[in-house]
């Protein structure tokens, strides 16, 4: 490696480490479950505290609840029309969970959220913002079930670090961050065949 790239590599080391948090909270904002069980490993070899990570995490997470909230508020029926099949929101997923909700709309956030929505996680929460469910109710559900969720994903990652010790150090933060990711796509794709299989 020459010199210039030494230098970058260092800058880009530097980097990551100064703005680990904010990176935790993005990653948290777009990716919930992978980064939040990542972050319990990074937590486990020393990368993080404790405490930054979860509130940035925290952060993240009730932020884009917020997000898919408003975007259902305001916006439901025209973005399922154009980008529905980008979160599997076909018109038959989005009719039954309509059906569903005006019944039993807490329960469904509830179970929702301690599941990430089994992939249906940003439907389900655009769904309460159109049907209008109470803003106070459905940000008072996501917290609590984001402390609990949250502690229990960092929790399986930082168990799950002693599996790292295996692993030669200067690798270890990139085997973190990958083995969650890896997790939780086969889980999605798993979940995805099941879902089209005629039971």
């Amino acid at each position: 490696m020459n010199t210039l790239s030494m230098a970058f590599f260092a800058a880009f080391i530097a980097f990551l480490e100064g703005s680990k948090y904010i990176l935790i909270f993005f990653g948290s904002f777009f990716e919930g479950s992978a980064v939040m069980m990542a972050t319990g490993l990074l937590w486990h070899i020393g990368v993080v505290g404790f405490w930054p990570a979860y509130l940035a995490l925290m952060a993240g997470d009730i932020l884009s609840d917020i997000m898919w909230y408003v975007i259902g508020y305001f916006a439901a029926r025209p973005f399922f029309s154009r980008w529905g099949y980008l979160i599997n929101a076909t018109p038959e997923v989005i009719g039954k969970i309509e059906r569903r909700f005006h019944r039993y709309h807490t329960r469904i956030l509830v179970i929702s959220k301690l599941t990430m929505g089994l992939g249906l996680a940003a439907v389900i929460l655009t769904v309460a913002g159109m049907l209008r469910v109470s803003f106070v109710r459905y940000v008072t559900i996501n917290v609590l079930g984001g402390i609990i969720w949250i502690l229990f994903l960092m929790g399986i990652g930082y168990y799950f670090g002693n599996l790292l010790q295996y692993v030669p150090k200067d690798f270890q933060i990139a085997i973190a961050i990958a083995m969650p990711f890896a997790f939780f796509f086969a889980l999605k794709t798993i979940n995805k065949k099941l879902a089209t299989l005629d039971w």
